[in-house]
């Protein structure tokens, strides 16, 4: 039996990792899980409590609305006047989405279609590929690294690229490489697709982790930008409400009316009390952001210098809750799934490997610092130990 899309879709390579790990723990291994990039830090407490009261409430049980109630796009309105200094207009400009996967997939579905090109970064996480490659479109990849000049990169691509991309997509901070830009970037970016009529999709996941005093800059604060471009924002990270679901996207008026067309055929938005609690979490949240910013930065300082003593020098991230490691140089013949597997199976340490973010990956692996600092150094000490024996 055949399957319409899902043939594109290629196998996981994070499934064999999943899987051994699933057997270690079975056989009675404590596994140190530093691989999904499934965030621990407990959501706000105000946002909870608000949670539990809406849901005792009947009249939240209902249908919502598949654009998001106005008060939380209100709130998302506020948190970008607050935090980036541009004004939205929650009525045109903002739409909630069902996590910024829904988001991103589903704007892709209204922005390409077969016959179009969109251009994406790789090592890239794997929806940024796959939501144009559902959608029907072609992907051109990027070839991203840190240090690198990536927007020298994209252009190179787009002049390469017949036909010309209709879509550029970014997402910085970045994950997996946690390449990090500043605002002169989305300046020559937005200048670009005002030149050659090209939209822009900007994942910003990770808003809202930067360290050392590095604050992610929105591609909003660009003028102009809203002419050519939305970006997705998230509660996921900075807000520690991964399970949650909620997302939104912000910016260009004609393309949120179009994903909210689209997804008024296709859901009825977040549970309501889920998007009421949401509101607190963002109109009264700013500090808890802070904390959890502050615990990821604690951890990564953990691992890197955790690291370095054990004689693997890794790049200390600027942003994201991930640390890009190259791999130690004696492992890099045997590629970063080999690697994470032998990691685990002797150092009982899960990481990914970079290959399973697209061929540019090979060669590193990503740690998500999602463990607390006690099992981050545990982590360390068995790693040393791997790479002494």
């Amino acid at each position: 039996m055949k399957f319409r899309r899902i043939e594109n879709l290629p196998p996981y390579v994070f499934a064999e990792v999943d899987a051994q790990k699933r057997a270690a723990r079975r056989a009675g291994e404590d596994v140190v899980d530093l691989g999904f990039g499934n965030p621990d830090i407990p959501s706000p407490p105000m946002a909870v409590d608000k949670l539990v009261e809406a849901a005792r409430n009947p009249r939240n049980h209902r249908y919502s609305a598949s654009r998001g109630i106005p008060n939380l796009r209100k709130a998302v309105a506020d948190r970008y006047r607050r935090r980036f200094g541009v004004e939205v207009d929650p009525e045109t400009e903002v739409i909630t989405t069902i996590g910024a996967k829904e988001g991103l997939a589903h704007l892709m579905w209204a922005l390409v279609q077969p016959g179009d090109v969109a251009l994406v970064p790789e090592p890239s996480y794997p929806i940024h590929i796959y939501a144009a490659v559902l959608a029907g479109a072609e992907v051109r990849r990027v070839p991203l690294g840190l240090g690198d000049d990536f927007f020298a990169r994209l252009l190179q691509a787009f002049q390469d690229s017949w036909p010309k991309p209709r879509v550029i997509l970014t997402s910085f901070p970045h994950n997996p490489t946690t390449a990090c830009v500043e605002i002169d970037f989305f300046e020559r970016l937005v200048e670009f697709a005002h030149t050659h009529g090209v939209m822009l999709v900007h994942d910003f996941a990770y808003a809202d982790i930067g360290f050392d005093g590095y604050l992610p800059p929105s591609l909003l604060e660009v003028p102009g930008a809203k002419e050519v471009g939305v970006e997705l924002y998230t509660l996921t990270k900075g807000h520690s409400m991964a399970g949650w679901r909620v997302g939104f996207a912000v910016g260009n008026p004609e393309m949120i009316g179009a994903l909210a067309k689209l997804k008024s055929y296709l859901d009825y938005g977040t549970f309501q009390p889920i998007q009421i609690a949401a509101i607190i979490a963002l109109n009264e949240g700013d500090d808890y952001v802070a904390e959890v910013r502050d615990i990821y930065r604690v951890r990564r300082d953990t691992l890197v210098e955790g690291l370095a003593r054990a004689g693997w020098e890794i790049p200390k991230p600027r942003g994201t809750m991930f640390a890009w490691a190259p791999l130690p140089e004696r492992y890099r013949d045997a590629g970063s799934l080999d690697f994470a597997l032998e990691l685990l199976a002797k150092a009982n340490v899960a990481v990914s490997p970079g290959v399973g973010f697209g061929r540019h990956g090979e060669g590193f692996v990503r740690f998500a610092l999602v463990e607390n600092e006690h099992r981050i150094r545990q982590a360390v000490r068995s790693i040393r130990r791997f790479l002494e024996a």
